[in-house]
């Protein structure tokens, strides 16, 4: 059996305004911009959390990318019949509730506000640039 070891490295993104979406996770997010640079004919930016990446790109050319509709799933929070990425989720040490107004005052925009999910966790669904949504999770106990 191999002894190899699966670690997260990165979510990919692509961005109609890529430099303007890097921004807003570093700004809403707390991330921290460690690299802007093109590869194969798109700007690539790289925002750093503590233990994971995201990588927004733009539009590569001859590329026509689709829009998602993840956000409208969160508005009535039922499943929206879509395969590929639903969303990605960052953990909230502290007041799951305090954050979410912080980022509000911040300009930010909830699908779904911060409640109980089940015993022992809060969570709350941050609409993000380019309908990307970000579910952040609080665990209680």
């Amino acid at each position: 059996m191999s002894d190899a070891k699966v670690v997260f490295d990165h979510i990919h993104l692509i961005s109609e305004a890529p430099e303007s979406a890097a921004s807003w996770y570093a700004d809403m997010l707390g991330g921290k911009i460690t690299g802007a640079y093109e590869l194969r004919g798109a700007p690539q930016i790289a925002v750093t959390f503590e233990g994971a990446t995201i990588l927004i790109r733009g539009q590569r050319p001859g590329e026509q990318p689709g829009r998602s509709n993840s956000l409208q799933f969160f508005t009535d929070f039922v499943s929206h019949d879509q395969w590929g990425t639903d969303h990605f989720a960052f953990r909230v040490h502290g007041d799951l509730d305090e954050f979410c107004n912080d980022l509000k005052q911040k300009g930010a925009t909830f699908s779904v506000e911060a409640h109980d999910f089940m015993p022992g966790a809060r969570i709350a669904y941050l609409e993000a640039p380019d309908g990307v949504s970000i579910e952040l999770v609080q665990a209680r106990g």
